[in-house]
């Protein structure tokens, strides 16, 4: 990542693609009557939108460059915060759902971290060490979701 402006679009794409997925993944354990698990996704899915919003914001008076999707250059296939799509399987059990959502958002913070220790760019490094810590704590809290579905709990870890 050479430049603030390359950093913002891939931030602006990836966290736009994060929100739209983790929100399909909340009507469909909505639907199939997981209310709790949608509940975090639509959560996971308001986190990225307040990514997505922080980045527009900080990209307001640069030249940010607009990219096609088959311009990004990924780690995988799609954009590494994009949860699996057989996630929005409204059969998909509460545990396999939350391990779709603790992988997307490991591929996220994962992304962001290898930016952050790659670029040489101050500024890039400063927005990727913010993203880091934020995905950090996502990665946490679905660990807690886990741990306590993992012990018979239901509803959220908090």
């Amino acid at each position: 990542m050479l430049t603030v402006e390359e950093f913002l679009a891939y931030s602006i794409h990836l966290e736009a693609e994060a929100a739209a997925r983790f929100g399909e993944l909340a009507d469909a354990m909505e639907n199939g009557g997981n209310k709790e698990v949608a509940e975090l996704f639509r959560r996971l899915a308001n986190y990225s939108r307040m990514h997505l919003a922080d980045a527009q914001a900080r990209s307001g008076f640069r030249d940010i460059p607009k990219l096609e999707p088959q311009d990004f250059v990924w780690p995988d296939l799609e954009s590494p915060e994009s949860a699996a799509i057989w996630g929005a399987d409204p059969m998909l059990g509460r545990g396999e759902a939350l391990q779709v959502a603790l992988a997307a958002e490991t591929a996220g913070h994962d992304y962001y971290k290898s930016v952050l220790d790659t670029t040489d760019d101050p500024e890039v490094k400063r927005f990727a060490a913010a993203f880091v810590a934020e995905e950090a704590g996502h990665v946490a809290e679905l660990k807690k979701w886990i741990a306590a579905h993992e012990t018979g709990k239901t509803g959220t870890a908090d």
